[in-house]
Parts: C-alpha cells; structure tokens; sequence
C-alpha cells in the first residue's frame, strides 16, 4: 500500500511541477508584452516599452526551452514553442513599427507653384532625414536581435 501512496504523491508532485512550469512561462511572457508596450501596466493603466528589458525576457524562455530540451511533456513543450513563436512576431512588431511612423513623418511635401527657391530648401530636410534614417537603421542593426 505504500508503493501506491507514492505513486500517487509522485504523479501529484509531476502535476504540480507542471502546473509551475507554465505559470513560469506564462509570468515571462506577460513580462515582455508588458515591457513592449502591447499591454498596459496593470496598476498604473499607463503603456511601458522598454525593448531590451522584453528582449531579457524573451532570451530567458528561450534559454529555458535549450535547457529543458527533451524533458518537457507535449503540453508543456507547445506551451512554451508556442508562447515564444509569439512573442517573436510582438517583438518584431514593436522593432518595426516605430522606424515606420518616423519614415512616414519626415518626408516633406512636394512643392507646388512657390517655385525652386521652394524645392532648393525642400531638399536640405530630405537628406537630413535620409541621414537621420541612416543612422537609425545601423543603430538598429547593431542593438536588435532578430527573430
């Protein structure tokens, strides 16, 4: 009778293991909507974005699923491909979404009959912007990890 109370307690214990598991990933992930600006934080109603700090969160499930390669039940396995597969699209979402609206803002409007002097300090703006643009697309490039 002792060797059935202790599977019991065995399968009760691997529940509960489980049950942490995806409360630890499901916390990781609110972390990182929260800290990308997707979600408003909860005491204060205000939106956060913080990039690299989701960036944190977002390597720590994916240094969680190397680690626990081949010890995860099916369930929990989905849980965590599935969590990170959508946190890599909010991620790449928030990346982007930004550079977009500041390349949508600087384009000056075409000139219409002020003439050259116009179109001349049109110009100077325009390639201010594309330097500007520039240098936001390598600070990009050096300080963003792809997904």
């Amino acid at each position: 009778m002792n060797a059935a109370a202790e599977k019991a307690g065995t399968a009760n214990r691997e529940e509960e293991f489980s049950f942490l598991f995806a409360q630890l990933v499901l916390q990781q992930s609110n972390m990182a909507m929260l800290l990308l600006g997707k979600v408003a934080h909860p005491e204060t109603g205000k939106v956060v974005q913080d990039i690299d700090a989701a960036r944190l969160f977002i390597d720590q499930l994916e240094m969680l699923e190397a680690k626990t390669k081949g010890n995860l039940s099916k369930d929990e396995e989905t849980l965590l491909k599935q969590t990170l597969m959508n946190l890599r699209l909010n991620f790449v979402q928030t990346v982007e979404s930004p550079a977009l609206s500041a390349e949508q803002k600087p384009t000056p409007k075409e000139p219409t009959s002020e003439g050259p002097k116009r179109a001349e300090s049109a110009a100077a703006p325009s390639a201010s912007a594309d330097s500007s643009s520039s240098q936001e697309e390598e600070h990009r490039k050096k300080f963003s990890k792809k997904y």
